[in-house]
């Protein structure tokens, strides 16, 4: 890659990228091969595809692209043929040379490989007709399927680094955050702090220097936004980085990824390595006077790193715990300058706002919530994965009609979202649109985009106390409250799941967290009680059985169920006293079997393996 050297330059060689990528007659095979997708065995794939391309000579008409997430976890590993846009799921190795025959050659569709709707049963041939993408609106996320990451002339082709051109050669950095602030572009780490009023403090601030920050460190279980936006874009990330470091009059950043990450972790170095190359990135930018180099810090996994100040001393060295506030970063930050940290999809979302314009960005979502949030739909949900929805978009909606509902036909119960430190929100909620103010009021947050669905068979006791125990193992301990007050918490709750509770403990629960929320230092310990107190507030019975009745209404915690076997229906196939652990059932093939409480240590295993209903949950 030659250095561009100017605006102009740049404009030009984003249009021949673009040139050729219309005029590219080959049929395209785009395979998802973000973590997710490899885990799947996509590269199984795209390797046997580029085997059978490469056997018949068919380089000229075929081209097999390894592409970042496409979204749809549940379909993985798929592949998105283009320009036709057909859509095939789940698909193996040994598919290749069919998909090549039938579709690629024939123009044929393979009806094994299509995605069927879970309620409807009805096949989708296009992407664009599966319900899972209907609703979306993936301004960040959609250009993930179609590039190679680790490709800049791919990001050229898409229009990448166009907005950077526009700014060095068009715009003041004043100009710069005027447009954040209008677009009304908010935090999409968790806070939801407006990220123009952010830069604009930041810019204000005197110094002889300033940094910028990528917060990456994305902790929150079963959350994967901003891994799979590296993964899948890594570009679009780092543009919007230097364009924040010109706004605000930095001329370094640092990008905070956990080493957890090491797709990530190689495209985002990658990126950084051919940006530098293209004279994108590093000194006197585009010809411009701007310099701007960026940094990569690993995190070692802490959660706690998540939080701001807490991230700032890990990339000083120091052990990373927060401090008090203020000084707040835009004044104080790492090593004392003014700092800006924004983290991966607020970044991502900088390079559209600049080339679509702020009003386009602001028609988006609501009054209070603009532009889109990407959600990691999982748990109890028949379509997991990666959706991005515009703000003000229902639960129920994202749920049904992206999610598809929940599987095997059982009721749905509650959602968390916002991650560990999220509330848990019952049916009766499922009609609230999604913003910040919203979800907050209802005793939930936003957070970075956790979503965790809940069906019938989950104890919302139980979903308190798995959180509590991640969240005291995850407090720094600088703060008492913290410290202890999630210990605590913890303690209280697992008592009640083993029929220890006692009345008292409730109003014990509600003053614990209480006084963590009042009195910790950051948002760890600040948020740590919503799991406690959404779940108190919307699930009270399930706290109140335990204590009054000693029964879980869920059958989930062990020391209040007992499994036993329902003699009527019981046909003695024998499958329970194969799958029992302890030998606890006893019986005779084709006889009525007998399950033994002393020797039962409640694993469940007779009760997923019967067929016939015979075992019973009390």
């Amino acid at each position: 890659m030659h250095q561009i050297k100017s605006p102009q330059e740049l404009r030009e060689a984003a249009a021949e990228q673009k040139r050729q990528r219309e005029a590219q007659q080959k049929a395209v095979l785009t395979v998802s091969a973000g973590t997710c997708g490899q885990a799947r065995g996509s590269l199984d794939v795209i390797e046997s595809l580029r085997k059978i391309v490469k056997e018949q000579s068919l380089e000229d008409r075929v081209e097999v692209k390894l592409t970042g997430c496409h979204g749809f976890c549940e379909a993985e590993p798929n592949i998105i043929i283009q320009p036709q846009n057909i859509f095939y799921q789940h698909v193996k190795p040994n598919d290749a040379a069919q998909i090549i025959e039938d579709t690629i050659l024939n123009n044929q569709i393979i009806e094994k490989l299509l995605y069927k709707e879970p309620t409807s049963g009805k096949e989708a041939i296009k992407e664009e007709d599966i319900s899972f993408y209907t609703k979306q609106n993936r301004l960040v996320l959609g250009d993930n399927a179609l590039i190679e990451p680790t490709q800049l002339n791919e990001y050229f082709s898409i229009g990448g680094y166009l907005a950077l051109a526009q700014v060095l050669e068009d715009m003041e950095p004043e100009e710069v955050i005027t447009s954040i602030l209008d677009a009304g572009l908010r935090g999409r780490g968790g806070a939801g702090f407006p990220t123009g009023r952010k830069w604009k403090l930041t810019r204000t601030v005197e110094a002889d220097k300033k940094y910028i920050i990528c917060n990456a460190d994305e902790g929150d279980p079963g959350a994967y936004m901003d891994r799979s936006l590296m993964e899948g874009n890594p570009h679009r990330v780092l543009e919007g980085m230097i364009i924040g470091g010109y706004a605000i009059g930095a001329d370094e950043g640092f990008v905070y990824i956990r080493d957890e990450y090491p797709l990530a972790l190689k495209h985002i170095t990658r990126a950084i390595e051919q940006a530098e190359e293209a004279g994108v990135l590093g000194e006197n930018i585009l010809g411009s006077s701007f310099s701007f180099k960026v940094n990569i810090v690993k995190g070692a996994g802490a959660f706690v790193c998540g939080e701001e100040t807490a991230l700032m001393r890990s990339i000083e060295g120091k052990v990373g715990e927060p401090r008090q506030r203020p000084p707040f970063p835009a004044v104080s930050g790492l090593w004392k300058r003014p700092t800006n940290i924004n983290n991966v999809e607020t970044w991502a979302n900088v390079p559209l706002i600049i080339l679509r314009g702020a009003q386009w960005y602001s028609e988006i979502g609501t009054e209070g919530s603009k532009g889109t949030k990407i959600f990691s739909l999982v748990g109890k949900i028949n379509n997991t994965g990666l959706v991005e929805v515009p703000m003000g978009i229902t639960l129920r909606e994202i749920i049904y009609d992206i999610g598809g509902g929940i599987p095997g036909g059982k009721q749905f119960k509650a959602v968390q979202t916002g991650g560990p430190s999220g509330g848990c929100l019952p049916a009766e909620k499922l009609d609230l649109p999604i913003d910040y103010e919203s979800l907050t009021q209802a005793g939930s947050i936003m957070g970075s985009g956790g979503m965790i669905v809940m069906d019938e068979d989950t104890c919302m006791v139980d979903v308190s106390k798995y959180f509590l125990n991640f969240l005291r193992d995850e407090s720094c301990g600088k703060c008492l409250s913290c410290r202890e007050g999630t210990q605590r918490m913890w303690e209280v709750v697992s008592d009640i799941c083993d029929g220890n509770g006692k009345e008292s403990d409730i109003q014990l629960l509600e003053e614990l967290a209480v006084a963590v929320k009042d009195a910790s230092m950051c948002g760890l310990g600040q948020t740590a009680a919503n799991p406690v107190l959404s779940t108190l507030r919307y699930f009270r019975e399930e706290y109140d059985a335990p204590i009054k009745d000693q029964r879980c209404p869920a059958g989930v915690c062990k020391a209040l169920i007992s499994y036993s076997i329902v003699a009527e229906n019981c046909t003695g196939c024998m499958a329970c006293l194969k799958a029992c652990p302890e030998g606890a059932i006893t019986g005779v093939l084709k006889e009525v079997h007998v399950l033994n409480q002393e020797k039962c240590i409640k694993c469940g295993a007779c009760f997923e393996v019967c067929k016939f209903d015979a075992i019973k949950i009390e």
